[in-house]
């Protein structure tokens, strides 16, 4: 691990210490890589809930007359119909279309709260104050923390607090689904709550005051449900739910298109454009891509890495970003870009591992069924 001193420490840094976590560097921070074990915290979030402090992502508020207008000229969300409490995914763009980064877009009400990644968020913040027109603001919320609750239990730990609504325009708490969020009191505390996640299971994200953020966390821990989850397991429910990491699944010289991403690009904006690099983006959409990023299950024990090469035959037609041993399926998976002439479901490829070839085959994602609890859904 790199010297603390150069790390900035998240808003539980001690309470995860006190707790037994083993921490690396990530993202520029000290951060909590396991407690139990990597494949006990992951088989936990599946089967109970997990708490995970992401307080390493950035959190930004934009406000102002025509701040949807600006952020569709980033992204090509159409987030003029996005509407109040609601979330989206959506992409950050360069000028050729490539992807700086992948963030949740939510509409207050009043403004619009995005959620970045950790590694990226600086340079986001200054390409998008490099764009900001007179009239917009951008707010860093560095004096606030996030906490995920992940799992098919989380549902259940939340119904037991008392939770007021900020508005009375937002949904009950009870009717949140998939993708929406709100503000909530809990103690006098103001609670920014979305019900999302990166795990491929129900939950929330919880965006706290970081002087609040322990009472918190020490408050959902006590619920037996409740366990403190590491970035490790993080990384293999994410996997798992063939969800993509920026910097390993995504980066700037490649599409929404070759990434398979296609689903971020809003109806309107397929026809209008307007977003950065939309002649090359629509292009691929609407001609093809000579890339794309699939789904692998691996044959046999031995799990195959990031920068693993695919091959065919002699020609090598790919390359692996993320792989990995899937705890709930038992068995090991990876992500890769393969050339699109390879990349239809159950096409026969070999991974070069350590100077071998191990067999594999290409699959759908997920590679284990996510549970979103959507509009309509009971529960």
């Amino acid at each position: 691990m790199a010297d603390d001193a150069d790390l900035k420490t998240l808003p539980l840094d001690a309470l995860h210490r006190r707790l037994g976590a083993r921490m690396v560097a990530f993202a520029g921070y000290a951060m909590p890589i396991q407690f139990a074990g990597i494949i006990a915290e992951h088989l936990w979030t599946r089967e109970s809930a997990g708490l995970f402090d992401v307080s390493h992502m950035g959190q930004l508020l934009v406000e102002g007359d025509g701040a949807a207008d600006w952020l569709e000229s980033l992204a090509p969300g159409d987030f003029k119909a996005l509407q109040p409490h609601r979330v989206r995914y959506s992409l950050l763009l360069a000028d050729n279309g490539g992807i700086l980064d992948d963030l949740m877009v939510t509409n207050t009400g009043r403004n619009f709260y995005l959620v970045v990644n950790g590694a990226t968020k600086h340079g986001d913040i200054a390409h998008m104050m490099a764009r900001l027109p007179a009239g917009i603001t951008l707010h860093h919320m560095e004096d606030h923390a996030l906490l995920a609750l992940q799992g098919p239990q989380a549902v259940t730990v939340m119904s037991r607090f008392d939770l007021t609504p900020e508005s009375d325009d937002q949904p009950a708490f009870a009717d949140l689904k998939f993708m929406a969020g709100a503000r909530w009191l809990w103690n006098g505390i103001k609670l920014g709550i979305t019900r999302s996640g990166y795990t491929g299971e129900d939950g929330y994200e919880i965006s706290v005051p970081s002087e609040h953020a322990e009472a918190l966390a020490e408050a959902l821990l006590a619920h037996e449900e409740v366990k403190l989850i590491g970035l490790g397991a993080r990384d293999s429910l994410r996997l798992e739910a063939g969800l993509p990491l920026y910097g390993h699944d995504l980066d700037p010289e490649t599409t929404p298109v070759e990434a398979d991403l296609s689903f971020a690009i809003s109806k309107r904006r397929k026809t209008e454009g307007g977003f950065p690099g939309a002649d090359r983006v629509l292009d691929q959409l609407f001609n093809g891509a000579g890339r794309k990023r699939v789904g692998l299950s691996v044959e046999g024990r031995m799990p195959a890495r990031e920068g693993a090469t695919v091959w065919v035959g002699s020609e090598q037609v790919g390359v692996l970003t993320s792989g990995g041993f899937a705890p709930s399926l038992n068995v090991p998976i990876a992500m890769a870009y393969v050339a699109t002439a390879h990349s239809a479901d159950g096409t026969a490829l070999e991974i070069e591992v350590r100077g071998k070839r191990i067999a594999a085959t290409v699959v759908p994602m997920p590679f284990k069924q996510k549970n979103y609890v959507r509009e309509g859904d009971k529960k």
